[in-house]
């Protein structure tokens, strides 16, 4: 029988780490994701799985202790919100190069800078669009339940190693800190040095007889072994957007208006696409669950059929641009947002609807 718990979404995460077979977990306490190592330091895993958990002196130190690990084919994660992860950046580039899997958790706060405690969405671009420098991508899961919290830690740790990439788990503040019934994941057992030296030929762990150790870097003095590493990444990206779309659509079979959003956005315009239903008009919701691999072709195929669509993000717009490059101009693309950690209600979203898109 289902064991179902009563918990926030950055509890879940922890949790679910454990029951994924995580290795390790190095962070640093921010708002609104501080549950998350906290929960972690009190259930003491170190204690039942071996799982290590740490707090590091700084995002920039955990980032690298995350590096560290991941180059031992270990299960290993953070989790930051945005200011931290704005400092984690570089390590995201460096273990892009060095084609390491890992699992990063950023519960977005409002900025720019320290900004606010409360919850945004915009650090979409910082995410999805590769904050680092370098031609690197990042799979980019949007939850928006306490159950999907649990559900997409476990996935991202699946995605990181079926693509040898980092996969992000990108919830705003208010996923990461309301309440909700989940189910826990099954317990999976780590890995033993033996099941990573057979699975993972490329970790390091140290010498063997018959063996010399990796190197693993992401330093390539030749331009000609630089272009060889983008090209091998920039086709496993496209390997990724071939196989690894996900989206939910509401309402969309007879839908003549469409709202997208992701994360609590998509939970806020379902209920006015449901509001707008009542009024007899037809809207439907697309909700992006991986905002990268982006589900352009889904939107693109909605877009021949709708006559007009609104983004409902907590930011000043920033996934209205790939939503608009999906569209391609066949239809108006507008854009109703909110800022500073405010969040709109569903009755603002249907007005935004009706002013900006029905008109």
């Amino acid at each position: 029988m289902e064991e179902v718990t009563l918990m926030k979404g950055n509890e879940a995460v922890a949790h679910a780490a454990v029951r994924a077979g995580c290795d390790g977990y190095f962070g640093y306490p921010i708002t609104p994701q501080s549950e998350i190592m906290e929960t972690l330091m009190e259930m003491k895993p170190w204690e039942t799985t071996g799982m290590v958990v740490l707090q590091a002196e700084s995002e920039t130190a955990s980032i690298n202790m995350v590096y560290g690990a991941a180059g031992c084919g270990k299960r290993t994660m953070t989790s930051s919100s945005s200011p931290g992860v704005s400092l984690m950046l570089e390590g995201f580039s460096y273990i892009a190069g060095a084609e390491l899997p890992c699992v990063v958790v950023d519960v977005m706060r409002g900025g720019p800078g320290l900004g606010t405690i409360q919850p945004s969405q915009a650090d979409y671009y910082q995410i999805v669009k590769g904050g680092g420098h370098g031609d690197y991508k990042v799979i980019t899961l949007a939850p928006a339940t306490v159950q999907e919290m649990a559900d997409f830690t476990v996935l991202a740790f699946d995605l990181a190693f079926k693509y040898r990439v980092m996969c992000v788990v990108l919830a705003d503040g208010v996923v990461g800190q309301m309440m909700e019934k989940v189910v826990l994941p099954p317990f999976r057992p780590r890995w033993t040095e033996e099941e990573i030296r057979r699975m993972h030929p490329w970790a390091t762990l140290g010498r063997t007889p018959d063996r010399k150790p990796n190197v693993i870097t992401s330093l390539a003095l030749q331009a000609e072994e630089m272009e060889e590493i983008n090209l091998r990444l920039q086709s496993r990206y496209r390997e990724i957007e071939k196989n690894e779309v996900r989206y939910e659509e509401v309402m969309c079979e007879d839908a003549e208006y469409l709202i997208v959003g992701f994360g609590i956005s998509a939970r806020i315009g379902q209920k006015a696409a449901e509001m707008a239903r009542e009024e007899g008009l037809k809207v439907g919701l697309l909700r992006p669950i991986t905002l990268f691999p982006f589900p352009t072709n889904e939107i693109k195929r909605l877009a021949e059929k709708v006559k007009g669509v609104l983004t409902v993000e907590l930011s000043a717009g920033q996934m209205v641009d790939d939503v608009r490059l999906a569209v391609n101009g066949k239809v108006p693309v507008e854009f109703f947002g909110k800022m500073g950690g405010i969040v709109p209600s569903p009755d603002e979203v249907l007005h935004a609807l009706k002013e900006k898109v029905i008109k």
